[in-house]
């Protein structure tokens, strides 16, 4: 009987996804695996506010939602209203951590921005920055990346610099989890891991074997990633601005997110590389800047950072 529900339920689904049935949703098919031979039927609904309206915050029972990344610039409405939680009431609460005195930020003013005419150029200044800060901190560096073909480059130009140092380089996409690629960084103490999108959130490592968090790119969603196109296709017919409304916050919030890996603990110290000058170069790279915990940095070009950037002792 158990198989047999099973069974109705995946007929369900194909039938459902091949029509095209529920209104609202967006659907796709992708690739994974390391061969690229598993394929995967996807969908997503375009806006998830009534759902969540209907089935969790409309049900006249308390929900607490929390997290340290939700607001932006001060402010959690817009966040609320997106979940269906408009008229919810919210509040800000200030971390403990004294981010003035253990954390520092550098940001890189010469890397060159990311364009395909400039995309080896840019490529080789990101691998000779990312070895330049991770041989200088003595304990360990999380470098995030928003494409696997950016940290494979990286690699390539690490690999020999850390070898020659007896210093662990962990690459994720390769034979280990995100669990043991963790595991492994904490055990070490002074390893640098590359990770991609899920690396964004959700992992701790405390003390100095996280000394550091590189950020390569500014985490804007793939264009054409999509549900990225069918929302932002969504919100021109309703006559929003979709780079303001859905681009722009959900950037700053994984950016916002990929910051909080470095200080996990009152006790925790270390450094927040960024390693894109669209933060200094476009207009909306001032609301990257304020959204950190620590907003003050210092910029580094190649002919300063020798002595420009100090990390923790």
């Amino acid at each position: 009987m158990e198989q047999r529900q099973r069974l109705k339920g995946i007929q369900g689904g194909l039938t459902e996804w091949l029509s095209l049935g529920a209104p609202g949703h967006v659907y796709w098919a992708e690739r994974s695996g390391r061969q690229q031979t598993i394929v995967t039927l996807r969908s997503a609904p375009l806006e998830i506010a009534p759902a969540l309206r209907q089935h969790l915050f409309g049900r006249r029972t308390s929900v607490v939602c929390t997290s340290a990344t939700l607001a932006l610039g001060g402010q959690v409405g817009a966040f609320a209203q997106r979940l269906g939680a408009g008229d919810a009431r919210t509040g800000l609460v200030r971390s403990p951590f004294d981010y003035a005195r253990n954390m520092r930020v550098y940001v890189a003013a010469d890397v060159p921005l990311p364009s395909a005419k400039d995309a080896r150029l840019a490529l080789d200044s990101l691998g000779d920055y990312v070895a330049f800060c991770c041989t200088r901190v003595r304990g360990g560096s999380l470098v995030l990346f928003t494409s696997y073909s950016d940290l494979r480059a990286v690699a390539q130009t690490l690999e020999p610099v850390l070898r020659a140092e007896g210093r662990p380089l962990l690459c994720q996409g390769a034979d280990l989890s995100r669990t043991e690629l963790t595991r492994r960084m904490r055990a070490a103490g002074n390893a640098v891991l590359l990770g991609t999108d899920s690396f964004w959130t959700g992992i701790d490592v405390p003390g100095d074997a996280l000394a550091q968090v590189i950020i390569t790119r500014l985490p804007f969603d793939p264009p054409d990633h999509p549900v990225t196109e069918a929302r932002c296709d969504h919100l021109r017919e309703e006559g929003g601005n979709p780079f303001q409304e859905l681009t722009l916050p959900d950037a700053l919030m994984k950016f916002r997110q990929g910051v909080g890996r470095l200080i996990r603990s009152a006790s925790d110290r270390g450094v927040i590389t960024l390693l894109d000058a669209r933060v200094l170069a476009k207009t909306y790279g001032r609301l990257f800047l304020d959204s950190l915990p620590q907003p003050a940095f210092t910029p580094l070009t190649r002919a300063n950072r020798e002595e420009k950037f100090r990390p923790f002792a």
